[in-house]
């Protein structure tokens, strides 16, 4: 009898110990929504080119969020960066058009908080400087290297469309940029296609041809993403970060070599490559309107009817409201 005492207050201790630890938790976050000491965080996923590593390098939004925790992770591409929002890794994250699309068709539950324009030839189908290949319909039968699930795979579609080819009568070889690069330089892949600032490094560094760039194609888009529950959570840190996003915009739109200045170290690209790329660069933030709605729609559609996706799916579903402030370049 005493045992089971003795077993008896133990169980019970632990649950008070359990209890208290659940208390303290839901007391921080109390104390966070009262104003006081906040535990929140902020987890941010960004890629080497758009706003985010400048919003990164100048400091802004921590100035701004002083009582959140602000963390900044680096991804090769998009869909590695949206797996992570899926695992809960990251809240916040920017892509190309096509990530979220295979993301949101694999279940993840994000959500389109703004938009920006992307820049017709911030994206190119490449070829060697010694190629024979002079233009896209020789590609036929060809080995094309592109991130799967990235905005380089649409533009594979989009263009071979406009040269009367069909996706299905080239070799997709799934390469990320950084694996991409060396099986191009190496005659793995007859030719590559790829996104700023690796574009303009890569012209640079092998001589390599520009064969097509998006300029006769549709227009193209970049997106802000957020995982729904944080967003629904949190609405205050998500308008605050596309506020200051949409400050780095209007500002970079003027100072491409400030811009260079602050990315180079961040990055890890020369100074000279990024101011480059920056003049070239569309800034602005867009909320989601219908035109865009219908033109992500339209991209999401054809991922299925070629069976790159396993199920249809809707983007209006996907999309957060968010209205800009006034703001003005600083």
């Amino acid at each position: 009898m005493a045992r089971r005492f003795s077993i008896g207050w133990q169980r019970l201790a632990l649950a008070l110990i359990v209890g208290l630890l659940a208390s303290c938790g839901s007391t921080s976050n109390d104390a966070a929504s009262n104003g006081q000491t906040s535990t929140r965080s902020l987890r941010i996923g960004y890629q080497k080119g758009g706003s985010l590593p400048i919003l990164k390098g100048n400091g802004a939004l921590e100035n701004r969020l002083k009582d959140v925790k602000v963390e900044w992770i680096e991804f090769a591409a998009g869909p590695p960066l949206l797996e992570a929002l899926n695992a809960g890794s990251i809240d916040i994250g920017s892509t190309g058009q096509t990530p979220p699309i295979f993301a949101q068709a694999a279940g993840t539950p994000l959500v389109y908080i703004a938009s920006v324009a992307a820049s017709p030839t911030g994206q190119a189908l490449l070829v060697p400087k010694d190629s024979p290949i002079q233009s896209v319909s020789e590609l036929k039968g060809k080995k094309v290297a592109f991130a799967k699930g990235s905005s380089a795979h649409y533009f594979a579609i989009d263009v071979l469309r406009e040269a009367g080819l069909q996706y299905s009568e080239i070799e997709p070889a799934f390469l990320t940029p950084p694996d991409a690069r060396p099986a191009f330089e190496g005659g793995s892949v007859d030719a590559w296609i790829i996104w700023e600032p690796y574009l303009t490094i890569a012209l640079k560094a092998t001589d390599a041809r520009v064969l097509h760039d998006g300029s006769s194609l549709a227009p193209s888009h970049s997106y802000y993403l957020a995982s729904k529950t944080f967003a629904e959570q949190h609405p205050d840190l998500v308008s605050a970060t596309l506020e200051e996003i949409q400050k780095v915009e209007l500002w970079s739109q003027q100072e491409p070599q400030a811009v260079a200045k602050i990315l180079a170290p961040v990055i890890g690209v020369d100074a000279a490559i990024l101011e480059e790329v920056a003049k070239k660069q569309a800034f602005g933030l867009s909320p989601l309107d219908d035109t865009l709605v219908n033109e992500q729609q339209q991209i999401a559609d054809t991922f299925f009817e070629l069976g790159l996706i396993p199920k249809q799916v809707n983007i209006r579903d996907a999309i957060w409201t968010w209205q800009p402030a006034q703001t003005s370049a600083q």
